[in-house]
């Protein structure tokens, strides 16, 4: 990803953090994450994000998604070497909407659509709308994926630790760690 994008995104997000009426700290601001997941696509597929902590015991992450972005299909698996049982993960929307597809009955006409040329690596369609004051919890090691709605969306994650290095998307080309070109 290009300095130039990751800077754009990187307003884009904190305006939608000022929408939700959520206050970063200067450290915060300046350690914003923005994933494209080397997809090179950031509008339809990323997502921008902020931890606030992430111990052995807990994790708890400030998520913007711009309107219609998408977070990829994954899971988190279990680590044996870490002792790890996967993890557990509650989002809780803040501001617009967020569709969370999980595992379970699919919805018969889905509010979301995956992104154009990537909609072999979506195989989850259990459907549901977050809006702002609703939360779901997902347990470890369940596929998910989810969209901002048409405003796009603040979502905050409370969880068991995360070790994002350690997901397993469904679709084979994301990596999850960015990289930042000049």
């Amino acid at each position: 990803m290009k300095k130039s994008d990751y800077e754009a995104a990187k307003a884009k997000a904190l305006a939608l953090f000022d929408k939700a009426h959520i206050t970063l700290t200067p450290e915060e601001i300046e350690n914003l994450e923005v994933a494209d997941f080397g997809l090179e696509d950031l509008a339809r597929t990323g997502l921008q994000l902020i931890v606030y902590v992430n111990t052995e015991r807990c994790c708890a992450k400030e998520m913007a998604l711009m309107p219609r972005q998408t977070c990829p299909e994954h899971r988190h698996a279990p680590i044996p070497s870490l002792g790890y049982p996967g993890k557990e993960e509650t989002f809780r929307c803040r501001y617009g909407l967020c569709y969370l597809y999980v595992e379970g009955d699919p919805a018969q006409t889905p509010a979301c659509t995956p992104p154009a040329g990537s909609e072999e690596h979506y195989t989850v369609w259990h459907e549901i709308a977050l809006a702002p004051g609703e939360q779901y919890t997902i347990r470890p090691n369940t596929r998910h994926w989810f969209q901002a709605g048409d405003e796009g969306a603040v979502v905050s994650e409370f969880s068991t630790p995360s070790y994002d290095e350690y997901d397993i998307f469904t679709d084979p080309r994301i990596r999850r760690i960015p990289e930042i070109e000049d």
